[in-house]
């Protein structure tokens, strides 16, 4: 009779625990500008949406913005595989290309983007102080460009330092090659403006982890930008930068870096619960 009744305290344990596991829901084609914005804008109306996967049972969740690359000039928004089942949102953006626009246009977007993330997540369940910006090449660069050049999301009527963490990937952080190329200016002529993340270090700005391949399989200086980046958010005072460098990995370096996406995510997040 014992027997039994452990057998089933057992079995009712793993019923329980197989109905508690969390259940995610996927919307698609969001659109993130208001009805005015995209009524105006043919191609603000096609392009400008996103696709949001959400844990639907659990509360105050975390979310990553995920940016795709593409060079500003192609590809299309995506839930990375390697994001899902972790108990927290992921929102995957389109944004308008160059050269049906000007690459600041795609800054622009990102920007509008996360503001719609922090102006909405809550309806969702999730919590707005854990809103992450990643994203992989030009999606890292406009993780990097809407995080630290606090203009962009400021015109949304969003402060960027309630982002809390920039997790770029293999990111651009001189001006941005497309926004060269616009102004006659040579992929390989180096160049630091108004465009570049780097002009906009400061010590205030959200946790800041660089993850980029290996130097001498990435595209073009994209390590040494990065870390040269590093260096400077540093040097001025930022106290929560890191770099990692994955060796033996080119610019297509996304699957080795989510786990590294996750455990800062994770990180962040048991920090937040141990202030609140």
């Amino acid at each position: 009779m014992k027997k039994i009744f452990l057998l089933l305290s057992f079995f009712l344990f793993a019923i329980s625990s197989f109905a508690q596991k969390t259940a995610y829901e996927t919307k698609l084609n969001i659109q993130y500008y208001n009805s005015a914005v995209n009524k105006s804008d043919s191609y603000i109306n096609e392009r400008c949406v996103l696709d949001i996967y959400y844990p639907t049972n659990i509360k105050n969740f975390a979310t990553i913005i995920w940016f795709h690359g593409g060079g500003l000039t192609g590809g299309n928004k995506e839930i990375p595989e390697a994001l899902k089942n972790k108990g927290f949102a992921v929102i995957g953006i389109n944004y308008r290309l160059s050269p049906k626009v000007k690459a600041a246009k795609s800054i622009e977007d990102a920007a509008a983007a996360i503001a719609w993330t922090f102006n909405n997540i809550a309806g969702y369940g999730g919590d707005p102080s854990l809103i992450f910006v990643s994203g992989h090449s030009a999606g890292g660069y406009l993780a990097a460009m809407t995080g630290l050049d606090k203009k962009w999301l400021q015109k949304e009527g969003i402060d960027a330092n309630k982002i809390a963490g920039l997790i770029p990937f293999s990111a651009q952080c001189i001006t941005h090659f497309e926004i060269r190329r616009e102004n006659g200016i040579p992929e390989t002529q180096p160049t630091i403006d108004a465009f570049a993340p780097l002009f906009y270090v400061r010590a205030d700005a959200p946790p800041l982890l660089l993850i980029t391949g290996d130097r001498e399989l990435e595209m073009l200086g994209r390590y040494e930008e990065n870390a040269y980046l590093a260096r400077m958010m540093k040097l001025v005072g930022h106290k929560q930068t890191k770099l990692f460098e994955l060796d033996g990995y080119g610019h297509g370096m996304t699957e080795p870096a989510f786990p590294l996406l996750v455990n800062e995510v994770n990180r962040i997040i048991k920090e937040h619960q141990k202030l609140n």
